[in-house]
């Protein structure tokens, strides 16, 4: 299987009208795997992992006195790190300075480069201290995006800097822009970009397949060269310096309303100072691409486990489910809104989210539920499983002890007849015994028998070879006998 790199490049050579054939021979792989990843992008790839080395955790220190000195040589380097704790030798650290010495250079001045309309896009996180919610402090982010030939520019405040929170920023700034851009400068944060080895950069499985379906090409800047992003830092420090100060609000949600007003009323319709002209105006030919007719929003996933107390855990607080769903793993989405909690792609309830922490966040119908019936009895298998089945067999559980016979033998029988009459034909059996309030599985029994038919399912013949057992025969196709049968008809 081939990276996500070489899938992203496929796409986006097709996109340019490069035929198969010459994307093969570009990218230096077979015609036939680029036709296949064209049809399916989701293939992945299990990589190697990377090997360590002694000289990692320096390798910060070591940029510091390569900026300070780029001429510096290996061993006074080596008695720096040594005081430090280094323990390796003198040679992996003369290979690592002339692996990365030819791109360190002293910068006095640098050529200011100009896109072209619709060309390009920097993005970038600037941090902006928290918001306390009751107890709890929540750390404050902010993602800018700027479309570089215009200087429009699009924020939005987050509580993370998870892969799931930049690509639904970006999504957001896309819509906020009516567009998207042939390319996206982004530094070297780790939901973008995994690895560097000289000119090679490696980006984000994750990242690429959000931008596939755009047709945008990700551009990451060298290492410590904040230049070549001088627009997006220019606009974190515009942010800090005239959106932050004395700014007053109560949630992350009134300072997203807060900034959007302020983008739309300040800072994209002033006089810029480097291009002269408002962003607003300048923005008009930017000719940027149509968002794709279908896009999912990108959400925060989990699969968490449902306790005793019927509650999931997610990030920090307790949310509860249905009674039912004791012992169970549910999938839970979320955004900077709200929670959604699903069973079997069914969507069971929804929260707003909790920025807090450890609160538990109840639905009233779920403690009802439990009060009706002892918790001890949502944990039995069958009560769980009988109530997962729909709602008028939640309903029925509900008043099934007042028949005053043992609940557990009266779902047991119910679970029985699910598999004689089938799950339709007690769901409509259960639904009239609600409506004439006849509470009991002999009342159901009794339903079924007068007016649906028994489901003849008789279960294969057992041999006591094993193997034999396991084999599946293919189904045979009629068309097959139709050909012998005509060929036997035109014969003399």
């Amino acid at each position: 299987m081939k990276s996500r790199q070489i899938v992203f490049d496929i796409h986006r050579l097709k996109n340019e009208g490069y035929s198969t054939r010459k994307i093969g021979r570009l990218l230096g792989v077979g015609r036939n795997t680029v036709i296949r990843y064209l049809k399916n992008p989701e293939k992945t790839l299990s990589s190697r992992k990377k090997r360590s080395s002694k000289l990692d955790i320096y390798k910060p220190f070591i940029h510091e006195c390569l900026e300070k000195d780029p001429t510096v040589c290996a061993p006074v380097i080596l008695e720096k790190i040594k005081s430090q704790g280094y323990t390796g030798g003198v040679t992996i650290l003369r290979d690592y300075l002339k692996e990365i010495r030819g791109r360190i250079k002293v910068r006095e001045a640098y050529v200011r480069f100009e896109a072209d309309p619709g060309q390009e896009i920097q993005v970038d996180w600037g941090h902006f201290g928290g918001i306390v919610y009751g107890n709890t402090q929540r750390k404050l982010y902010a993602l800018a995006v700027i479309e570089s030939h215009s200087r429009m520019l699009y924020v939005e405040f987050t509580h993370s800097q998870k892969q799931d929170a930049l690509h639904s920023c970006l999504l957001n700034a896309f819509k906020y822009f009516g567009g998207t851009p042939k390319s996206i400068l982004v530094d070297n944060m780790i939901t973008a970009v995994t690895d560097r080895e000289g000119r090679l950069i490696r980006y984000n499985d994750a990242f690429l397949d959000f931008l596939r379906p755009f047709h945008i090409v990700p551009k990451a800047c060298n290492i410590r060269s904040p230049n070549e992003k001088g627009k997006i830092e220019i606009s974190i420090k515009y942010l800090r310096g005239n959106f932050m100060p004395l700014r007053e609000y109560k949630d992350l949600d009134d300072l997203q309303t807060q900034v959007l007003d302020w983008l739309d009323q300040i800072a994209n319709v002033r006089i810029h100072q480097t291009t002269g002209e408002r962003p607003i105006e300048r923005f008009k030919s930017a000719g940027l691409k149509p968002l794709p007719p279908l896009v999912i929003e990108p959400k925060e996933t989990s699969n968490p486990l449902v306790h005793k107390d019927f509650s999931i855990k997610f990030d920090g607080n307790s949310y509860t489910t249905p009674p039912w769903t004791i012992g169970r793993t549910l999938t839970l989405k979320a955004n900077q809104h709200t929670i959604w909690i699903y069973h079997k792609n069914k969507q069971i309830c929804s929260y707003p989210r909790c920025w807090e922490r450890k609160k538990r966040i109840e639905n009233p119908t779920h403690a009802e539920q439990v009060k009706k019936l002892k918790r001890r009895q949502w944990q039995s298998k069958e009560i769980s499983t009988f109530a997962s089945l729909g709602e008028e067999f939640r309903q029925y559980l509900e008043v099934l002890p007042n028949s005053n016979a043992s609940l557990k033998k009266q779902v047991s029988k119910l679970l029985n007849l699910k598999d004689q009459y089938g799950a339709q034909s007690l769901s409509w059996a259960i639904l009239k015994a609600l409506r004439f309030k006849a509470f009991g599985a002999d009342y159901i029994e009794n339903i079924l028998n007068q007016e649906m038919i028994p489901i003849n399912d008789h279960p294969p013949v057992k041999l006591k070879n094993e193997a034999l057992n396991r084999i599946r025969l293919s189904e045979p196709s009629l068309i097959d006998y139709d050909s012998i049968a005509l060929k036997r008809r035109k014969q003399p």
